[in-house]
């Protein structure tokens, strides 16, 4: 039976388990468990990192820990019992493992390691902790460590502060919201400003000296040296070096490294170096041989020196890190200037020392080290385990600590001065030294040369050699110990070093010092002159009285004054004592020893002050005894002079370099003060200095005295206990009295006006800043309540006014806090007596805004003290007196400070009837101090704190607001602030909870609950008490509502959401509708879902509430409506929110922009929100670099002005300006993206646009400007190849798709040289989830219902709608390239199936053509890359139509190639060669063979009958196709090279062999004629495709026709072709995989219609590889190129979208023009439609039916764009006259007879070909297309003659220019201008791009003809005619409209 646990309740996973059993609670080691219930070994419970999931575990599993249970029951919280340092550690490092993972993966290598060394360095010290055997002192630094460290991962992490005490977590709710910052704010300035520290300290190694000519051991003298002052810092570190230059002693550590302690802030300057001297031990010449003399002399080696400038740059570099340096080794020129080389090298004299040699370098490794040397040993413990020697600084470091015990004299052996002693060389003199007692016996071990090295007892000087007067300048420091110090005295002996082979030592003199008087005084500071006493090598030194008695030094007085020998040598040292123990100072000793002179006291106290302060703290006990001594001897005669010192030491205990000796004092006050009396001397002459303070001119004195009366009030306090306990408390009275009068003194002094006497305010001001420090020591002898009142009288002595004097005013302020903090205030009996006087004090400094941090500080400290003592009943009392004082003009305070405008109110302080102010005050403050800048990042504790309180108050507040605030005294301010606040509240960065990690949350949740949920209630709530107040707040506060919804929080979002009813209800009410509402809602999702708030869940919650609340309303329909609105405009934010995530910009993030701006413009008409996103989508397709794209884009908003002066104001980046400049500036960069785009055609037109808006405006530099681009455009249109691009459809299927995408199908425009292949990865990359379809057929709906990505994607080919101007043969192809790829609306892709019964021997049989014609909702290109597919046809070609078709691809790719051949545009014949031999090759193989055995067999002609027609046009294209071929040879044999020729000797036999197989022996009658026959290479036929007179029967002769005439444009796809019938018909076709591969290569454009950046080869002139193209169903080996196709006008004709404004006359005359004699190939048409029909020969007016010409419908469209020009101003008869009835004739009918014609127009022969009816230039015939195959000719020009009504058309090569003078003309070159020759100049318009087009003038300029087409010109005398008539241009689309 499973029961509760009572002890049970926590522990810690040792075991890992799987919880495989039933009700199994998984567990890994070392989570934590918080345990519910136990039954039989197992327990119930959860892991707290996951509490929602509850289980059961075994109990053996769990090691128990002791724990706190909290709200026991059902929602009990555990919290253990261990330390808090050690919980806090286990939660941040379980915090930390989650995040060091991630730096992992984030590649934060750096700090992955440094945070892995950190944690593996807590878990060792958590052991520490946890093991228990740590001392106390040892375990406060651990602990501090791990705070340390907590504290830095927890910033390198960004984790929050965490407020401690003494290591230790806070609580917020155990302490005041003002400590609480305090403790916030501690750590943040420890954590951003670390305390500078004042003790540093140098670590030094010596590694090894690099010299080549070594062999001698070295000594090393490291020390610290001011250039500045030209005197050592420190003392001297003394390395031994072998003769290897590397440490003598290795093992030994201490001896190679040392720390250079004590160094001040003032030692880390630049001219502060590192100074080495090198002594080598050896002959005396470096160079000198190896003798019989064995004696070793210390000799100079080398120096080197370092800047501490460079250390310090260093630690900038790496901080605490050791750097090694290599210190270049000098010597001096002359060993006499040994002693100052240091010098010489710092001040760089170069000519005074030199290199030791080439490559002499000391190795040595340096660090700077921070803190006291405690601090040192803790952080750096390795250097004290391992050994390092302490250099310690010569003379006190900057703080003298009281522990410190030092007894050193420095001793430096500077220079002397000796005779020659006979000889005629200098001596070479060597030094001993010796510290002898007074007995003579050498102290041992006095005598260091350094910190490295241990001292010795004698001690040899270097020598330098032959030299009288040597100068050393050798430190030396004796550690003589002080009970040694009395009678001992320092011997020198000097002798002589002989060089000659016994190298003799000779004594010749010695000098002695004694180390301290008679009196008791060591040897003074600084140089003395020695007396150089002459002696013998056998001078006896045994008994020093011998030479004790000598004079020394000279000057000495002392001793006898016979020396034992005249001497005139002399000796100089310099001595530098630094000890704690001994003085040099006699008037100190004269002060100590005042007994021995009783008669001098009254001057050894004069002369107190001046004894340096540094030998009185030495001796400050023993000072202190001496002044109460002398206090007790007289206190009549010495009291004032004995206080006056007392008051000179407490003083000087103030200065920083002996405040630590003031615990000296206190432990003297305390243990060995004895005065009893002298409380009542004190008391008396602090009171007298006190009174004579209102008269006295100077104050100085005074001031110290004050300064020092914390102190001096200790000794009164202490001296009467001492009465106290001695007298059993006698003269109580007395005491108090004195006490009394001292303070009646005090506050008289204090209440004086200074009047500006600025002495007596200082003085007042020292004593305020002391005072409070007197409080501690009166509540030893005085009762607390009588304390306070004698505090709170002195300080309501102060005046209340403020006075001009400022520094006053602080320090009474600083004099109040120092009170709050006393343990006076800290007692509520004296709180209650202090607090009135210091709120007065608040009140005023914060009305006057003074002093305001001082203020914070009194009034945080007051709280602290309120919120420890809130059990007490006073509390609710000094509380009231707060409220009552302070919180008026605290609130006032805060909102002027905070720069906030005050709430408008009759009065500055609040009273508490004047509810309104007060609310609007305290809402205000609220707001500001949830600011995100109010607190630092990381103090999220500190806000949660704050929210805590806000909230508590709002709740409390609201009552108010309900009762005081509705009905008729409803105020909006107030009640508009109160909702503002609370959206603020709830929109704060530190309380959404869903961005915490889950630990964190958990905490909070804990501790606070979710408060955005408690605000939302209360809005709801004060919503619903509102009632009809709500339309005040409608639309007002939808923004802010909406963003309180957006919140990711369910139960937030449904409270809320509701209020949108509420609000949709009340304007429904009041205006009949919500429009408002609306609107609001749509303008604040926009911004606010862009700055990432809001998610799907929202989205379906939003509608789910809103549609159930609104389904019982009387509106129901328009709410629906509204709902449905801003439902989908979320599905679009989130899509587009979603796509912007993407770093790059891919389709999706064009296309999501696409949609929410259609959204905008179509279905909410949100002009502005449409305009910004026009731009976002602009930007986007410039960083895509899709030019043409950003030009349409940018062309929406060009499209939305006019050209008006109406100024427009400033927007996004344009600045304010009228609407005709925007427009102009949004001309000139779609301009410039156009052409970009190389899309010229479409930047021509707004060039024209612009230009007559400059014309208009007589601006014409920018006409010109204007003109000239535009000829520009034009030059690069037929300079610069384009490259076509290719098209893909794209499906996307499943619901895991945008909405935006989502089951829809899109056509894209594929990228430059982009084909399947790369578009299906491109695709899948945009798409990583998705699953590629591998078939064409539509999908299923289980696909489209789906919860995945389907992508189904095959290549489609465009159908143009301008096929007029693709069939005009004279257009060069790279300008219809232009056509075919641009404006398109319909693309089509071919699946091809077998329908019946499948003949294995021939496929094409049962081989049909699936053909999908897609339509676009607008065409491309367009705003975007892609659009979505509006409408699909899908049709079926029967085999015989599929084989038609292909023939008439091929024809026309032959026909092509042979053109371009012709006129030279391609570079060599290769492409004609491959498709020659492709098509020659596959139709002898029996490609066309095969179209025989399918259809011409009689079995298929007798089961078809209804294909005659068909099968008919199949053998004339087979014929067709033959004569093609015959001619492309003749065009080969012309061109091909020589050694080529074999292959084309081989396609000649081939071709003939061709022919007999399909049975050609010769060609019919109407292409018999050869063109290789032609004179001049290429006979040239009318460019009228059907200029004969036939019957209307006839309509079959025109299959008798030339083999070129027929033109066919359309592009089919023949690798959707299963693998049989795919090699058929590339056998058919001509198609093989080199030819495709050589001959199609074409790439596609990126960036606009045509490449931006690349042009194709010449030779590339059809279309790309089958992958390109081809159906996804088949491999790459079964595609094959796509073909050209022609395809019919699209459903909607160019003519439709621009309306042609015509006469009836010209009206009727292109009804006679019709299309009925039109070239077909459109699968949708049946075969007798595609037949061309000719009409009769004559044209009958009168009759009733109408004659008409083969002239093209195409002919009503224009070619491409050319300038416009104005039009002639002739008579419209001109025009009409050539179509006069009378000026022709008709023939007589013509029999119908398939085989021949007797119509003189179907002549074989070009050049007698002949017709009726005008001529022209048809965009169908022209060029390479026109009848005939003469139109293959270069160069060749039609002349016309119009005779007898018939039109005679003469073709003329290009080489000759023939003239006619009568009823002919000649060809001219083209017009630009109404100047030139003729009036009926043809004119043709461009086909403008929807939204391109140009707006219509009142008289429509005629466009020139282009230079390459024809013009006709007539004789004189004889009818003109024109070609076409002119239209008028059409009204302006927007491409919004398409």
């Amino acid at each position: 039976m499973w029961i509760p646990t009572d002890n049970e309740k926590y522990g810690v996973v040792i075991s890992g388990f799987r919880g495989t059993v039933t009700h199994g609670l998984p567990l890994e080691v070392g989570d934590t468990v918080q345990i519910l219930e136990k039954c039989d070994g197992w327990y119930r419970g959860f892991v707290l990192k996951n509490p929602s999931i509850k289980g059961i575990f075994p109990a053996s599993y769990v090691h128990l820990k002791n724990a706190n249970v909290k709200n026991k029951g059902q929602f009990e919280t555990i919290i253990p019992t261990e330390d808090t340092v050690i919980t806090e550690m286990t939660g941040t490092l379980r915090e930390w493992g989650i995040m060091w993972k991630q730096l992992y993966v984030k590649n934060e290598g750096d700090l992955f390691h440094r945070l892995w060394h950190v944690m593996n360095e807590l878990l060792d010290l958590r052991r520490q902790v946890l093991v228990g055997h740590l001392t106390h002192d040892r375990m406060k630094d651990v602990k501090r460590h791990i705070t340390a460290r907590l504290d830095w991962g927890n910033e390198q992490m960004g984790l929050d502060l965490v407020p401690r005490k003494e290591f230790s977590m806070v609580d917020p709710d155990e302490i005041s919201v003002t400590e609480l910052y305090k403790l916030m704010e501690h750590r943040h300035r420890k954590k951003d400003t670390p305390i500078p520290t004042s003790s540093h300290h140098l670590f030094l190694q010596m590694k090894s000296l690099m010299c080549a000519n070594l062999g001698e051991e070295l000594e090393v003298f490291f020390s610290i040296y001011d250039s500045r002052e030209n005197h050592p810092v420190s003392e001297r570190f003394f390395v031994k070096l072998n003769k290897n230059g590397l440490p003598k002693f290795p093992e030994k550590m201490e001896r190679q490294c040392t720390l250079f302690v004590d160094l001040g802030s003032s030692d880390l300057r630049k001219d502060i170096y590192i100074t080495v001297h090198i002594i080598r031990l050896g002959r005396m010449a470096a160079g000198e041989k190896k003798n019989t003399c064995n004696t070793q002399y210390r000799r100079p080696f080398g120096c080197a020196v370092l800047s501490i400038a460079d250390l310090l740059q260093s630690e900038r570099d790496t901080r605490d890190s050791k750097e090694d340096y290599m210190l270049k080794v000098y010597m001096c020129n002359t060993e006499s200037e040994w002693y100052q080389i240091h010098e010489n090298i710092i001040k760089k004299l170069n000519a005074r020392y030199n290199l030791t040699s080439s490559n002499a370098g000391l190795s040595v490794a340096l660090q700077l080290l921070h803190g006291d040397i405690d601090q040192i040993r803790r952080e750096y413990p390795v250097l004290f385990t391992r050994g390092v020697a302490i250099t310690r600084k010569l003379g006190f470091s900057d703080i003298i600590m009281p522990g410190d015990i030092r007894n050193d004299l420095y001793v430096t052996l500077e220079r002397g001065e000796y005779e020659k002693g006979g000889k005629s060389v200098a001596r070479n003199v060597d030094v001993t030294m010796y510290v002898l007692d007074s007995e003579g016996v050498i102290l041992k071990d006095c005598i260091s040369l350094g910190s490295g090295e241990t001292p010795v007892s004698e001690h040899h000087s270097f020598v330098l050699y032959h030299n009288n007067s040597p100068r050393w300048a050798e430190l030396l420091k004796l550690p003589i110990p002080v009970d040694k110090f009395r009678g001992a005295h320092v011997r020198l002996e000097f002798r002589h070093c002989s060089t000659k082979e016994k190298g003799e030592k000779k004594l010749f003199g010695f000098s002695f010092v004694p180390l301290m008087q008679e009196d008791g005084r060591t040897l003074p500071d600084g140089i003395h002159e020695l007396i150089v006493h002459k002696c013998e090598e056998n001078t006896n030194f045994q008994d020093p009285a011998c030479y004790l008695k000598l004079q020394y030094c000279k000057g000495n007085l002392h001793g006898n004054s016979q020396p034992i020998k005249a001497s005139k040598e002399t000796f100089w040292i310099s001595s530098f004592l630094c000890s704690t123990k001994l003085t040099q100072n006699g008037d100190l000793l004269d002060f100590l020893k005042w007994r021995a002179h009783p008669e001098r006291i009254s001057d050894i106290l004069s002369k107190f002050k001046d004894i340096d302060g540094a030998e009185i703290v030495k001796f400050l006990q023993d000072t202190l005894d001496a002044l109460f001594g002398i206090l007790d001897e007289n206190p009549q005669k010495y009291g004032l002079k004995v206080f006056d010192s007392l008051v000179h030491i407490i003083n000087l205990l103030q200065d920083i370099k002996f405040q630590h000796f003031k615990p000296v004092m206190d432990t003297y006050i305390e243990s060995h003060f004895a005065g009893a009396l002298a409380y009542r001397d004190l008391i008396k002459v602090l009171k007298r200095y006190i009174d004579r303070s209102i008269e006295a001119e100077r104050q100085e004195h005074i001031q110290d005295v004050l300064r020092a009366q914390e102190y001096i009030f200790k000794y009164i306090i202490h001296s009467r206990s001492l009465y106290t306990l001695a007298t059993g408390g006698q003269n109580e009275e007395e005491f108090r009295s004195s006490i009394y009068e001292l303070f009646q003194s005090v506050r008289y002094f204090l209440s004086i006006d200074s009047q500006g006497s600025s002495i007596i305010t200082q003085t007042q001001a020292v004593f305020l800043s002391s005072f409070p420090a007197v409080y501690s020591e009166l509540l030893k002898l005085i009762d607390v309540r009588e304390v306070a009142n004698l505090v709170r009288d002195t300080l309501r002595s102060m005046p209340d006014v403020l006075h001009v004097e400022y520094s006053l005013e602080a320090v009474k302020l600083q004099c109040i806090a120092k009170t709050v903090e006393s343990q006076l205030f800290a007692n509520p009996d004296s709180r209650c007596i202090l607090l009135p006087v210091v709120l007065h004090h608040l009140h005023m400094h914060l009305q006057e805004q003074k002093d305001l941090i001082m203020c914070a500080l009194i009034l945080s400290t007051m709280f602290c003290l309120i919120k420890k003592d809130s059990t007490e009943a006073t509390v609710l009392e000094e509380v009231d007196m707060l409220v009552d004082s302070l919180l008026g003009v605290l609130l006032r305070t805060i909102l002027e400070i905070s720069n906030r405008p005050q709430p408008s109110g009759p009065t500055i302080r609040l009273q508490f009837q004047d509810v309104t102010d007060f609310l609007l005050q305290i809402f205000t403050v609220f707001k500001i101090l949830i600011r995100p800048e109010m607190f630092p990042k990381d103090w999220t504790i500190m806000r949660l704190v704050t929210n805590n309180v806000i909230i508590t108050t709002i709740l409390y507040l609201s009552d108010a607001l309900r009762k005081n605030f509705l009905n008729e005294s409803f105020d909006f301010k107030v009640w508009d602030s109160y909702f503002y606040l609370a959206v603020i509240f709830i929109n704060q960065p530190c309380l959404q909870l869903e961005m915490f990690s889950p630990s964190k949350r958990k905490k909070v949740l804990e501790k606070y609950g979710d408060m955005r949920v408690m605000m939302g209630c209360e809005i709801f709530s004060m919503w619903q008490n509102l009632g009809e107040h709500k339309l005040h707040f409608i639309p007002g506060l939808i923004g802010p509502f909406l963003e309180v919804t957006l919140v990711p929080q369910a139960d937030l979002r449904n409270v809320m959401i509701p209020i949108f009813h509420d609000m949709m209800d009340w304007e429904q009410r009041r205006t009949g509708n919500f429009k408002q509402v609306e609107a609001k809602l749509i303008d604040k999702l926009d911004s606010l879902m862009s700055e990432g708030k809001g998610d799907e869940t929202y989205r379906e919650l939003f509608n789910s509430i809103l549609l159930k609340k609104i389904e019982r309303e009387t509106w129901r329909e328009s709410g629906i409506s509204l709902v449905a609105t801003v439902t989908r405009l979320m599905e679009r934010l989130l899509d587009y929110r979603d796509c912007m995530k993407v770093a790059e910009v891919d389709g999706k993030k064009i296309g999501c922009t696409v949609s929410l701006l259609n959204f905008y413009k179509t279905e909410i008409n949100k002009e502005e929100m449409y305009i910004r996103y026009i731009h976002k989508l602009y930007d986007l397709h410039l960083k895509a670099q899709n030019f043409t794209e950003a030009a349409y884009t940018l062309l929406l908003y060009d499209e939305l002005l006019e050209w008006s002066e109406r100024p427009l104001r400033e927007f996004l980046h344009y600045p304010m300006q009228t609407e005709w400049q925007r427009k102009e500036i949004l001309h000139l960069t779609i301009i410039q993206n156009f052409d970009k785009g190389k899309c010229w055609e479409n930047g021509i037109i707004l060039c024209r646009e612009l230009a007559d808006q400059y014309e208009s405006f007589y601006d014409y530099r920018n006409l010109s400007k204007m003109r000239m681009m535009e000829a520009a455009f034009y030059d690069k249109i037929m300079d610069q190849q384009r490259l076509e691009p290719e098209f893909f459809r794209v499906g996307f299927y499943g619901k895991k798709f945008p909405f935006f995408l989502r089951n829809k199908e899109f056509v894209c425009r594929g990228h430059d040289y982009e084909r399947l292949e790369a578009f299906q990865q491109r695709m899948l990359n945009e798409f990583p989830h998705a699953i590629a379809m591998q078939h064409a057929n539509q999908p299923e709906e289980t696909i489209f219902q789906a919860d995945a990505q389907y992508l189904q994607i095959y290549a489609v080919i465009p159908i143009p709608d301008n096929h007029e101007i693709l069939q005009k043969e004279a257009i060069p192809d790279h300008i219809k390239s232009f056509y075919r790829v641009n404006n398109i609306w319909r693309f089509r892709y071919d699946r091809p199936f077998h329908k019946g019964i499948k003949d294995k021997e021939n496929e094409f049989k049962s081989l049909w053509i699936e053909r999908t014609t897609l339509t676009l909702v607008q065409s491309l290109p367009g705003i975007s890359r892609w659009f979505e597919v509006d409408r699909r046809e899908v049709v079926e070609m029967s085999p015989l139509e599929n084989a038609i078709e292909v023939l008439e691809n091929k024809n026309q790719q032959l026909r092509t190639l042979i053109t371009q051949c012709q006129s030279r545009q391609m570079q060599n014949i290769n492409p004609l060669t491959m498709c020659l031999n492709g098509v020659i090759d596959a139709a002898v193989n029996g490609g066309l063979a095969r179209y025989q055995e399918a259809f011409f067999v009689k079995d298929y002609i007798l089961n078809h009958p209804e294909d005659g027609e068909k099968i008919s046009r199949l053998r004339e294209l087979m014929f067709e196709q033959a004569h093609i071929l015959e001619y492309g040879l003749a065009v080969h044999e012309k061109f091909v090279p020589q050694d080529m020729r074999p292959l084309h000797k081989k396609l000649v036999d081939q071709f003939y062999v061709m022919k007999s197989r399909l049975g050609i022996q010769d060609f019919p009658g109407y292409a018999r004629v050869s063109p290789i026959h032609l004179t001049n290479g290429s006979p040239r036929t009318c460019r009228n495709p059907a200029l004969g007179a036939v019957s209307p029967d006839g309509a079959r002769l025109v299959n008798r026709r030339s083999p070129l005439s027929y033109p066919a444009f359309n592009r089919y796809s023949s690798s959707s072709l299963s693998s049989q019938a795919s090699a058929e018909v590339s056998n058919i076709t001509g198609q093989s995989e080199s030819s495709d591969e050589v001959f199609h290569m074409q790439a596609s454009p990126s960036t606009s219609s045509l490449s931006s950046t690349h042009s194709a080869s010449p030779n590339v002139t059809s279309s790309a590889p089958s992958s390109a193209r081809g159906s996804p169903l088949l491999s790459d080996k079964h595609k094959h190129s796509r073909e050209n196709t022609c395809l019919s006008p699209r459903e909607r004709p160019c003519s439709a979208i621009y309306p042609i404004s015509m006469e009836p006359p010209q009206q009727t005359l292109n009804q006679q023009i019709g299309d009925s004699c039109m070239p077909r190939s459109d699968p949708n048409l049946s075969a007798p439609e595609k037949v061309m029909n000719l009409t009769p020969s004559s044209w009958s007016l009168d009759s009733g039916k109408e004659a008409r010409t083969c002239v093209p419908d195409s002919a009503r469209l224009v070619s491409p764009p050319v300038p416009p020009r104005p039009t002639h101003t002739g008579s419209p008869a001109k025009t009409y006259r050539s179509f006069s009835p009378q000026a022709f004739d008709t023939p007589p009918a013509h029999p119908r007879s398939p085989h021949k014609s007797s119509v003189q127009s179907l002549t074989p022969s070009p050049t007698d070909y002949q017709s009726l009816g005008p001529v022209y230039n048809s965009p169908v015939l022209s060029g390479s297309s026109s009848s005939g195959i003469s139109s293959l000719s270069r160069g060749s020009v039609t002349e016309t003659t119009l005779t007898d009504g018939t039109i005679t058309c003469t073709l003329i090569g290009s080489e000759e220019l023939i003239k006619r003078e009568n009823g002919t003309f000649a060809c001219m070159p083209p017009r630009y201008n109404l100047s030139e020759h003729g009036t009926g100049t043809s004119r043709r318009r461009a086909p403008l791009p929807h939204s391109l087009s140009v707006p219509p003038s009142g008289e429509p300029p005629a466009l020139p003809p282009k230079p390459h087409v024809l013009r006709v010109h007539r004789s004189e005398g004889e009818n003109r005619m024109e070609e076409i008539l002119v239209r008028p241009r059409s009204q302006p689309r927007k491409v919004s409209q398409l």
